[in-house]
């Protein structure tokens, strides 16, 4: 079969769909990566995968009509060029313009998968209510082509169906994440002399970094030795962290690094993982950090709940929640033991339900593939 796969950021159809763009090129079909032209190598690394790139011209951020219409009206062209027999998308404007140009350009399966719902779904009320109804309607009226979506937890398969931006008769499925690299993020030694906590992410409010760097500089003054540390890029939008803040907190004691390249030596490096966003699709960085074998400690909140067994492989904290946060990451300080057992069972929950053969199993099984 020819397959088209649209994403919203090119070095995505690498980083986050690589491993399954291989198994469909390995099944025998004909696959196509259309994104932005984010990176100059993104063409060539796809080629060695066996993918061909086609430039689309989908803007990652911002709501302008003109911009979005010529960006349908491209995906329409591209994929009347491409003929392909069946169209998956992913992230919020290749699925919304996706599916639509892929309906009026007449292939015949058109599939989608919802890997987080973004700053759009944060408040359902006041000036942002009004971006959430206007979403809401275009990923309803997207999906509607749809012969299935995936979803990444079930927590937002219901809000969809709750919302009525799906039918609950809508084939749906859910793939647990995107999956992780078992073999890339290999099982690294824990050390528990010096505790390091490591949070990687874009520095977004939503992804709860003040709530990290609140609770880190806290526990500093408790426990000068332990170390802090916040790795990722500052992402420009109404919800991005100051640089005056960053710089803040890096005179309070936290590392914060900025964007790497590989995270695998951060990951080796640390003692046990933080994330308290405030809502996920599934979170690739708890992934890859279980899948090494760390203690996970992440928020009780959509995409995030369902990567910890509270107790067994870390603790769910409330959202926003600063106290209880600061107390379970202290929890590794007071008991070092804690952050090697739960390690291990973080590595086994990682290999019994997010290992990414079985998720992309679950997404070619979903596409007839």
């Amino acid at each position: 079969m020819r397959i088209a796969v649209i994403g919203g950021y090119g070095p995505s159809l690498i980083n986050f769909r690589g491993s399954m763009l291989r198994a469909m090129v390995e099944a025998g079909h004909e696959v196509y990566g259309l994104a932005p032209l984010d990176s100059s190598t993104v063409a060539e690394e796809l080629a060695r995968m066996g993918v061909k790139f086609v430039e689309a011209p989908i803007q990652r951020t911002g709501m302008n009509p003109l911009k979005d219409l010529s960006s349908l009206f491209a995906l329409i062209k591209i994929l009347q060029e491409i003929k392909p027999d069946t169209v998956l998308s992913y992230t919020i404007k290749p699925v919304i313009y996706g599916s639509i140009a892929a309906k009026i350009a007449g292939v015949k399966s058109i599939y989608s998968m919802i890997t987080g719902l973004g700053y759009a779904f944060g408040q359902t009320s006041g000036k942002r209510g009004l971006l959430f109804k206007l979403v809401k309607s275009m990923y309803r009226a997207g999906l509607y082509f749809n012969k299935a979506v995936m979803f990444q937890n079930p927590d937002d398969r219901n809000l969809f169906v709750e919302q009525s931006i799906i039918s609950n008769k809508k084939n749906t499925v859910i793939t647990n994440g995107s999956g992780v690299d078992m073999k890339h993020f290999a099982k690294a030694s824990v050390n528990t002399e010096t505790p390091v906590f490591l949070c990687i992410s874009r520095l977004l409010k939503e992804k709860g970094i003040h709530e990290f760097a609140q609770a880190s500089l806290n526990l500093k003054i408790k426990y000068p030795d332990a170390r802090f540390r916040l790795v990722g890029p500052h992402d420009h939008g109404p919800d991005s962290i100051s640089e005056e803040q960053i710089r803040l907190w890096q005179s309070g004691g936290i590392e914060c690094i900025g964007p790497v390249n590989d995270v695998r030596n951060e990951l080796k490096n640390c003692t046990v993982y933080v994330l308290p966003s405030y809502r996920e699709g599934t979170p690739r960085s708890v992934l890859e950090a279980m899948s090494t074998g760390r203690a996970i400690v992440t928020t009780d909140t959509a995409g995030c709940r369902e990567t910890v067994l509270n107790g067994l492989n870390g603790y769910l904290v409330p959202v926003k929640d600063i106290p209880l946060l600061e107390e379970a990451m202290e929890k590794f300080i007071l008991q070092p033991d804690l952050a090697e057992s739960m390690g291990e069972a973080s590595l086994s929950y990682a290999v019994k339900k997010y290992d990414v053969t079985k998720v992309n199993t679950t997404i070619m099984n979903t596409m007839g593939l």
